[in-house]
C-alpha cells in the first residue's frame, strides 16, 4: 500500500493544473496516477492528421503560463502536447507522475476517512482524490453488425494508426464530427477513393487559422503584458458568442455566416442539401474548418447520408442496398462524456457506485463535488462543458473551488467532505431550468450532450464569467463537514 496525501487521477490538462495549483499552495505530499507512459492527455493520443483545437491557442493555455511561441492562431496538436510537458517541467510536476498507473478501482473507508486506489500494478491510499481523467479519454465505436469481419484495417480517431499507408487506398470514414472535419482534408489528398459517412449535418464555421508572425513572437516574450491583453480580448468575443444559444435573433445571424461558408465552397446543390443541418445552430457542437468543404467537393470524395446497416469483409452497407468497397475504415465517431469511464469503479460511502448513483445522468455540485463520495472531487465534471469558449477557464475555476473547500475542511480538521444533499439537488434543479430553453435543449436535435435520460448532464448554461463568479467562491454552509476519527492531515495547512 502506497500513501500520500492527495490523488490526482489523469495527467492531461486538468492533471497538470490541479498539480500546479497544490505546489503553489505548499502542497507537495501528492501523486498524479496516469495510465499511459508520458504525460498530456487527450493532447498525447490523439495523433490523427491535422489535429488541432478549436479555440484559440492563446486562450486555450493556463493563465498563469502564456507561451509566446504558438506558431498559429489554433495550435497544432504537437504543439499543445510540448507546451503541457513544458508546464510539468517548469513547475515541478514531473516528480509527481506515477505511468502506467491503469485505475481499476477506488472505494471510500468511511473508519479511516481514506480512499483506497487500485490500479493493475499498485494499491494507494489518501484522504482527497481528484479525478482528471477528462470527458474525452475513451473512444465510442458504433455498433455496426458484421463489424468484426472486415478484413482490412479499422480504427478510431483517437487511436490514429500510423502504420496504415493510406496512399491509393479506399477509405471509408464513419462519422462527421470534430474529429473528421480536421482529418479528413488531409487524407483526401492520399486515397484513391474517401467514402464519408454522415448521420447528421454539422453548422460549419469558418475557422479563420493564421500563422503567427515572428515579428509577433518575440513581442509577446518582450512585452508579456500585450499576449495577457489579447487572450483578454479573445475572452471578451468569445463570451459574446453565447447569446446565439439563448436568444434566437442572435442563433440567426451565426446561421446566415455558417450559410454563406458553405455557399461559397460548396458549389453543387445536392452536395450542399445533404451537408445543410436542420435544426438551430448550437443543439450540436458547431465545427470549424476553411478545408472540409473543399475537401468533400473533391471528385474522389463520396458524401454518403444513408443509414449504414453492416460492415462485412470488403466494406460497409447501407440501408439503400448499396455496398460501399473499402480497404481501411476510420472511425470519426468520438467519446461518450455522459457515461464517465470511471464511475462504475469508484465506490462510495454506503457502497454505491458513481455510476449506480447517477443511474445514466451524471450530478454534482458546482461540477465538482457530490453528495455521498466525501473527499472526492471530479474536474471538468458534469455540467462544466461549454459551446463558445475554453474550458481551460473552466478547469482554473474548478481548481480554485477545490483548494477552496480543502482550506475550509483543514480550518475546521474536518475529517471528510462532502456537499449537502439539499444543496446539490438545488443546484441540479437550477442548472436543469436555466439549461431548459436554449438551443442546447430545444434546438431541434439529439447530441451528445444529452444523457440516456434526454437530460443535458453536460454543458454549462451560462458564461464563463458566470461560472467563475459562482464556483470560484465557496459556500461553506452548502458543505457538510465530518470530524476526523484518526490524525489530522497536516499537509494541507498551507491551502
Amino acid at each position: 500500500m502506497r500513501t500520500t496525501a492527495l490523488i490526482i487521477i489523469g495527467g492531461g490538462f486538468s492533471g497538470i493544473g490541479m498539480a500546479i495549483r497544490l505546489r503553489q499552495t505548499g502542497v507537495t505530499d501528492f501523486v498524479i496516477l496516469e495510465r499511459a507512459s508520458a504525460s498530456g492527455g487527450t493532447w498525447r493520443d490523439n495523433t490523427y492528421p491535422g489535429c488541432a483545437c478549436d479555440v484559440q491557442s492563446s486562450l486555450y493555455s493556463f493563465s498563469f503560463a502564456p507561451n509566446p511561441d504558438w506558431s498559429r492562431s489554433f495550435s497544432p496538436q504537437a504543439e499543445i502536447w510540448a507546451y503541457l510537458k513544458r508546464c510539468a517541467t517548469d513547475f515541478d510536476i514531473d516528480r509527481h507522475f506515477a505511468f502506467e498507473q491503469n485505475v481499476t478501482g477506488a472505494h471510500w473507508d468511511e473508519l479511516e476517512q481514506r480512499w483506497t486506489v487500485t490500479t493493475a500494478t499498485d494499491t494507494w491510499s489518501a484522504p482527497m482524490v481528484v479525478l482528471a481523467n477528462g470527458a474525452l479519454s475513451d473512444a465510442v465505436f458504433p455498433r455496426i453488425p458484421g463489424l468484426e469481419t472486415f478484413t482490412g484495417n479499422a480504427f478510431h480517431s483517437s487511436q490514429w494508426d500510423s502504420d496504415t499507408d493510406l496512399r491509393d487506398k479506399r477509405v471509408a470514414v464513419i462519422g462527421t464530427g470534430a474529429s473528421a472535419i480536421q482529418f479528413v482534408p488531409m487524407i483526401q489528398p492520399l486515397v484513391r477513393q474517401l467514402t464519408v459517412f454522415q448521420r447528421t449535418p454539422a453548422w460549419v464555421m469558418p475557422r479563420n487559422d493564421r500563422a503567427i508572425p515572428e515579428w509577433k513572437k518575440s513581442l509577446f516574450r518582450r512585452v508579456p503584458l500585450l499576449q495577457r491583453l489579447q487572450r483578454a480580448t479573445l475572452y471578451g468575443v468569445r463570451e459574446l458568442l453565447f447569446y446565439p444559444f439563448r436568444h434566437r435573433s442572435a442563433a440567426k445571424l451565426v446561421e446566415w455566416i455558417a450559410a454563406r461558408h458553405m455557399r461559397a465552397q460548396i458549389t453543387d446543390p445536392q452536395l450542399r442539401e445533404k451537408l445543410t443541418p436542420h435544426y438551430r445552430i448550437g443543439c450540436k457542437r458547431i465545427l470549424v474548418s476553411d478545408d472540409f468543404y473543399p475537401a468533400v467537393g473533391k471528385p474522389n470524395v463520396t458524401l454518403v447520408t444513408d443509414t449504414i446497416t453492416a460492415i462485412d469483409a470488403g466494406g460497409v452497407v447501407t440501408g439503400d442496398g448499396t455496398h460501399h468497397d473499402a480497404d481501411v475504415l476510420i472511425f470519426g465517431t468520438g467519446f461518450r462524456p455522459t457515461d464517465p469511464p470511471l464511475a462504475p469503479l469508484i465506490v462510495g460511502r454506503d457502497g454505491t457506485t458513481l455510476a449506480e448513483q447517477w443511474n445514466g445522468s451524471p450530478e454534482a455540485y458546482m461540477g465538482t463535488t457530490i453528495a455521498g463520495f466525501p473527499n472526492l472531487f471530479t474536474l471538468l465534471g458534469p455540467n462544466t462543458a461549454l459551446g463558445h469558449s475554453s474550458v481551460m477557464l473552466m478547469v482554473e475555476a474548478q481548481i480554485e473551488h477545490v483548494l477552496g473547500v480543502i482550506a475550509l475542511a483543514t480550518a475546521r480538521n474536518s475529517g471528510a467532505v462532502e456537499p449537502r444533499v439539499s444543496a446539490q439537488r438545488q443546484y441540479v434543479a437550477w442548472l436543469d431550468e436555466r439549461l431548459a430553453d436554449t438551443t442546447w435543449n430545444a434546438g431541434g436535435c439529439r447530441s451528445w450532450y444529452l444523457d440516456r435520460t434526454g437530460r443535458n448532464s453536460t454543458l454549462w448554461p451560462d458564461g464563463v464569467g458566470a461560472f467563475r463568479r459562482t464556483v470560484t467562491r465557496v459556500k461553506p454552509e452548502a458543505y457538510h463537514f465530518d470530524q476526523p476519527r484518526g490524525a489530522p492531515t497536516p499537509e494541507f495547512s498551507n491551502v
